[in-house]
């Protein structure tokens, strides 16, 4: 093992350098197995290769980690172990391989996991953290106004890295986590080359650069021969690529962050204009970087602190062929571990970073065999109908507002039917007094795992459906009461399963729970009651050019004869293709662009948005002195009763930057009248979600006759 068979044969030396990456920047992981006779040999080109090629060898012998920590453990119970003839030598193309957990998740395991599936130890290779701001602190007002491409900063910033680079050590320089802006003139006249329509405003990576490779070229200059490995991180959402042609000094190895792309699809996919994007954002930032560049890699999910499950190998398992043929570096991939949301996700990453062409099918078939035992089948088919799932979306958008988007209750209930049906096979083992074998405990204990995230994706989608379709507030916050207590019971069983220790605030699932408590005060008589609930479908009409008005969306009843004549010529995919001119038909419990309003070429649709509805008011409830209510809506919106503007709601262009409510509340009594109202939308779609993802209501404050 390791030393020792190197020692012993020294030309498996030889073997191991023949294949493993020559002048590598970071390190060089190469295994070796071979059988000679009696003896076997196994080892690698370093200590922790020498520790992956004991765990390909016991891989041969069946032994599997498919999750940190015992549930993932996977041991045949084998009389006899035997060795064929072993001959094998393999080098990965990336030299950094790992994942790191994020934000309070529990990382008990973690490095035993990911020796044991062929990544690097988190800790054995530095990544570009966040660190800019305390190199220029007094440089600006705040740590994202400094002057960047002010020669003064660049020097600045190289006397307080000096002491490091002088050592040969490797050091951050990455932007802190938020939007730059500045009054300095060339930092100005830089950041107007390119607008980033990611982050809706100027980029700011040509003036970054500036900064960057000023302070490289200094440290150079004084030290030529310091190995110093400067890195920074390039966000796409807020970093493309330089509008420039420019060489970047080589000290300089970039980590590119696909944060707010598509995490579903895969850069080939037509499905997604956005991954296409980055595949070419990509590219660019590897050919200036030359084989520097890094993937901040990200697996904590869409689904973010809903604990659902939501798989990313589909897409990986293409992209990570791209990367290689790319020549980056490698991953490092932010997780929260959560393993009912991320499942094997981790596990095939590993596999996939040690080797682009493992086959993925292979790999889950091995998964769902001995991972579940005599539950394999149901479990398989359990398994496949959520990756069908998230194989087929069109949606390109992230978080928890895509839920029902792909969590459909028909889908939902198959997954019950085929639980119960894994359960049964099962139900042998647990006959009174019968002793259990390790792996059969586990075979129970992984079921058990599964019935409790599926309990909780039960109740999640019901809780959605109940508050988002049905305004029913109190049916939801009784599911959603429900499906905490089934993600607390998955937090007991195993605190990796979850995110429970991040919960704060409106973003988290229990924030919207009380949200919800809040929402049916004022329906229920407590701070208001209801009056009406508005109609679930709207008519819709998009109007890119914002010149809605002046085509007259707002004048008349909405003309409906195209869409009664043509609504069964548009699925989901094709509702990209409907005519911009004509009226169409929208539900207020999903948001537009998940139901398949896209622009022609796939692109998530931006621009102006129409919603109308008529709603009958009586005398006694316009008394009442009614207001509107949106629970749930996203951008900046006008509302019109029979044509006159009645609010407006101002909202910041980066969704993620508002209340995480997303709620707006306005009151009508000034434009209702006694009998039919016409009501309008319309909403400002810049980039990402728009318009309506929870069915609005009228409401009668409570105290509202005696104001």
């Amino acid at each position: 093992m390791g030393q020792a068979a190197l020692a012993a044969r020294p030309e498996l030396v030889d073997r191991l350098a023949a294949v493993r990456k020559k002048n590598p920047y970071f390190r060089a992981d190469a295994v070796v197995l071979w059988r000679d006779g009696a003896r076997v040999y196994v080892a690698g080109a370093n200590d922790e290769s020498h520790y992956f090629a004991a765990a390909e060898l016991l891989r041969e012998w069946g032994v599997r980690w498919f999750m940190p920590g015992a549930i993932g453990e996977c041991i045949p119970e084998e009389k006899r172990l035997t060795v064929g003839m072993l001959d094998a030598v393999y080098a990965p193309p990336f030299e950094i391989r790992n994942f790191w957990v994020a934000w309070l998740g529990e990382n008990a395991g973690l490095e035993d996991f990911q020796l044991r599936n062929m990544m690097n130890i988190t800790s054995s290779v530095k990544v570009a953290g966040h660190a800019l701001g305390k190199y220029t602190k007094g440089l600006g007002v705040g740590p994202f106004s400094v002057p960047l491409s002010d020669p003064d900063t660049a020097e600045s910033v190289a006397r307080a890295v000096d002491p490091l680079y002088t050592k040969g050590e490797d050091f951050s320089l990455a932007m802190e986590d938020g939007l730059y802006a500045s009054s300095f003139p060339r930092d100005h006249e830089l950041m107007a080359l390119r607008w980033d329509k990611y982050s809706l405003r100027p980029s700011v990576t040509d003036a970054m650069l500036e900064l960057l490779n000023g302070v490289a070229r200094r440290a150079r200059e004084k030290h030529p021969d310091s190995g110093s490995k400067i890195l920074f991180l390039a966000y796409s959402n807020m970093f493309l690529p330089p509008a420039r042609d420019m060489a970047l000094e080589p000290s300089l190895f970039g980590t590119l962050a696909p944060i707010d792309i598509d995490p579903i699809h895969a850069m080939g996919d037509p499905q997604s204009p956005p991954k296409q994007e980055y595949k070419a954002i990509l590219e660019r930032w590897s050919k200036l970087l030359n084989g520097r560049l890094t993937i901040y890699d990200y697996d904590q999910s869409m689904l973010l602190w809903r604990d659902l499950p939501n798989p990313t190998h589909q897409a990986f398992q293409q992209d990570v062929k791209v990367y290689r043929d790319a020549g980056v570096l490698g991953f490092t991939t932010e997780s929260r571990m959560a393993l009912a949301t991320t499942i094997t996700n981790l596990y095939l990453r590993g596999r996939l970073m040690w080797n682009p062409d493992e086959n993925v099918d292979a790999l889950l078939e091995d998964f769902y065999v001995r991972f579940f035992g005599p539950a394999q089948k149901p479990m398989r088919d359990y398994w496949r109908a959520i990756f069908d799932a998230w194989n087929k979306t069109i949606v390109t958008e992230h978080e928890y507002f895509i839920v029902p988007a792909i969590y459909t209750s028909e889908l939902v209930d198959r997954l019950g039917v085929l639980l119960l049906e894994a359960e049964r096979t099962v139900d042998n083992l647990r006959a009174p007094g019968r002793p259990l074998s390790r792996n059969e405990a586990a075979y129970l204990d992984r079921l058990h795992f599964v019935r409790l995230a599926y309990e909780t994706l039960k109740s999640y989608v019901a809780m959605v459906r109940a508050a988002a379709t049905d305004v029913d507030y109190q049916r939801a916050v009784v599911a959603g009461e429900a499906g905490l207590r089934a993600r607390n019971a998955l937090t007991e069983m195993n605190k990796s399963f979850t995110t429970t220790p991040l919960e704060k605030g409106y973003a988290f699932w229990s924030g919207e729970v009380q949200q919800y408590r809040a929402l049916d005060a004022l329906v229920n008589g407590e701070k208001g009651r209801l009056i009406v609930k508005l109609p679930l479908e709207w008519s819709f009409h998009r109007d890119r050019d914002g010149k809605g008005r002046a085509m007259g969306l707002l004048d008349g009843p909405p003309d409906l004869t195209y869409w009664r004549a043509h609504t069964g010529d548009y699925d989901l995919d094709r509702r990209k293709d409907y005519p911009a001119d004509e009226w169409e038909m929208l539900r207020t419990d999903l948001y537009a662009q998940a139901q398949g309003v896209r622009a022609p070429d796939r692109q998530g649709f931006t621009g102006d948005i129409w919603y109308r509805t008529d709603v009958d008011v009586s005398a006694d409830q316009l008394a009442a002195r009614p207001h509107i209510h949106f629970p749930g809506l996203f951008g900046e919106c006008d509302l019109f009763v029979n044509g006159r503007e009645t609010a407006r709601r101002t909202q910041n262009i980066l969704w993620w930057l508002n209340d995480a409510r997303f709620e707006w509340d306005a009151p009508l009594s000034d434009t209702l009248i006694t009998g039919t109202n016409a009501i309008a939308l319309r909403c400002r779609v810049p980039h990402h979600m728009g318009g309506m993802f929870r069915r609005p209501f009228i409401y009668a404050p409570v105290d509202a006759r005696t104001q």
